[in-house]
């Protein structure tokens, strides 16, 4: 038996903040997105590099408040170009924690806590 990576459904409120945080600030693209009319919630997939994320604004996917932790090889780095953009709502530091060799963590517009991360040795 082989199972894949799962892929998590993070709940939203709103699309223009959505947009913001996820494409302009964090750097993630649009791989697809889903409405079964013009006037239904968006569903849509986001991606960088490996990590895909569903983004949903229909009641019932996701939860408000989900902590997601995303492997990063250069949690630095990530974070040194996060702060080049000047995002009003965040100020994300890098942390060292005695399970990830760098660890930062972002909460986004809808409630939920990303946290990248790079993996101790």
């Amino acid at each position: 038996m082989k199972f894949s990576k799962p892929t998590t459904i993070l709940r939203i409120f709103d699309e223009a903040k959505a947009k913001e945080f996820y494409i302009d600030y964090l750097g993630f693209t649009v791989d697809w997105e889903h409405r079964f009319a013009d006037d239904m919630p968006l569903y849509v997939q986001i991606a960088r590099g490996e990590c895909a994320i569903h983004l949903s604004a229909h009641h019932g996917d996701g939860t408000p408040g989900t902590k997601l932790r995303i492997a990063c090889d250069d949690v630095k780095a990530y974070h040194r170009e996060l702060t080049s953009k000047n995002y009003k709502s965040l100020n994300p530091g890098v942390e060292q924690q005695p399970w990830a060799e760098q660890e930062m963590q972002l909460i986004d517009p809808f409630g939920n806590t990303l946290i990248f991360f790079k993996p101790k040795k």
